[in-house]
């Protein structure tokens, strides 16, 4: 499903990732572990098609598709989802205008119809409920004065109505306290966990992997998967350090 070969990714003049290897099959969820500056966040802006991070060498395949040959807005539209570690603010755009606008251009793509107003809507009441998010929340500016729990739940609400097949998530355990990170996993489990789906998901920490158990865990370091098992080797992250188990 998600096929990374050999990658290697700049930030201006700094090399980043030297030489990223990893697979996905459809109906996987794997984790990305690692230390601070190990290139987590680098792989999701790559994958995501975020400006100002170059490619210099290396292949990712998605659906059978040149993934870096794509627009951001066309890996959206192939099905492809970033959650990011920090959700930004829209000033002025209500989330219900930008999710229904989001999701009707995705379905135009696909040569499907639009959703009338009260099509989205009823979509809208189920995925935020699925969330436990106030139906309120999404009548409000784009992430605007939420906390960070609250972006976090709005990004997963968003997650479930765009419905994608493949769902990079960057730490989004970040910023949740113990009942929010339950709902997440959860909500993740419920919107992701498919024969169709895949899901990598980057984190710092095992707690999220309690909700969302990961068929692999991978461990990123300098650049590159340094070593990878199940989900044995998130405890033992947990337990012993990255230094001692990248060593």
């Amino acid at each position: 499903m998600l096929k990374i070969t050999n990658l290697h990714a700049n930030v201006g003049d700094t090399q980043i990732l030297k030489g990223l290897s990893l697979e996905v099959n459809a109906g996987e969820i794997h984790a990305i572990m690692g230390p601070n500056g190990a290139g987590k966040s680098t792989l999701s802006y790559v994958l995501g098609g975020r400006p100002g991070y170059e490619v210099t060498e290396g292949s990712v395949e998605f659906m059978g598709q040149d993934l870096l040959d794509l627009e951001p807005h066309e890996r959206a539209a192939t099905g492809l989802f970033l959650g990011f570690q920090y959700p930004v603010e829209i000033p002025g755009v209500s989330n219900v205008q930008f999710l229904r606008e989001a999701l009707n251009a995705q379905r135009a793509s696909r040569g499907e119809e639009a959703l009338s107003g009260g099509e989205f809507l009823k979509l809208a009441r189920e995925k935020a409920a699925l969330l436990k998010l106030d139906m309120e929340m999404l009548k409000r500016q784009v992430n605007v004065g939420f906390s960070g729990g609250e972006k976090k739940r709005s990004e997963m609400v968003q997650m479930g109505i765009l419905d994608p097949k493949f769902a990079v998530l960057d730490e989004t355990d970040s910023g949740l306290d113990i009942d929010a990170l339950r709902v997440v996993g959860d909500g993740i489990n419920a919107i992701m966990r498919a024969p169709a789906k895949g899901v990598l998901l980057i984190t710092h920490y095992q707690r999220l992997l309690d909700y969302v158990k990961p068929d692999k865990v991978h461990v990123l370091a300098k650049g590159r998967i340094v070593t990878s098992g199940g989900p044995e080797l998130a405890m033992q992250l947990e337990s012993e350090g990255y230094e001692a188990v990248v060593a």
